[in-house]
């Protein structure tokens, strides 16, 4: 197993960057909860199940999460920009509509921001990712 390019404690910088991205993915779930639909719902608890794993590889110190630590930052940026898309071809330009997408954009913004400054840009976050999955690979296949 490679040791993990990602260090796992960045410093205060990291932690708020960290707090804020958590903040804004909360906030657009529960703007999502209260809209009642089913498919808001759906979006809530997508945003709330991708801020819960943000949190997790963050502070949970396992070699086995440490490795996969851009996984739910990745997740987030396409899962707002889904979202985001979404909007655009179904509609509802309400106010609220524009707040939510503006928090979403934001957040896929510092998202983008803390993956370059964690992995040195999209090559690094490539390398991480292959690397990460490699390594899984080669450690499954030893068990069998």
């Amino acid at each position: 197993m490679t040791t993990p390019t990602a260090s796992p404690r960045l410093g205060a910088r990291s932690l708020w960057l960290t707090v804020v991205i958590v903040a804004l993915a909360l906030t657009a779930g529960v703007i999502h909860l209260t809209l009642g639909a089913l498919i808001f719902t759906l979006n809530a608890l997508g945003y709330f199940a991708l801020t819960a794993g943000l949190v997790l590889f963050e502070v949970w110190n396992n070699p086995w999460v440490i490795r996969f630590r851009w996984a739910p930052r990745v997740g987030l940026v396409g899962y707002a920009a889904a979202s985001i898309v979404a909007w655009l071809i179904v509609g509802g330009f309400y106010t609220l509509g524009y707040v939510t997408k503006a928090i979403e954009a934001t957040l896929i913004v510092l998202l983008i921001f803390d993956l370059y400054r964690r992995y040195g840009g999209f090559g690094g976050l490539v390398h991480e990712g292959f690397a990460s999955l490699q390594d899984l690979g080669a450690e499954v296949a030893a068990r069998f």
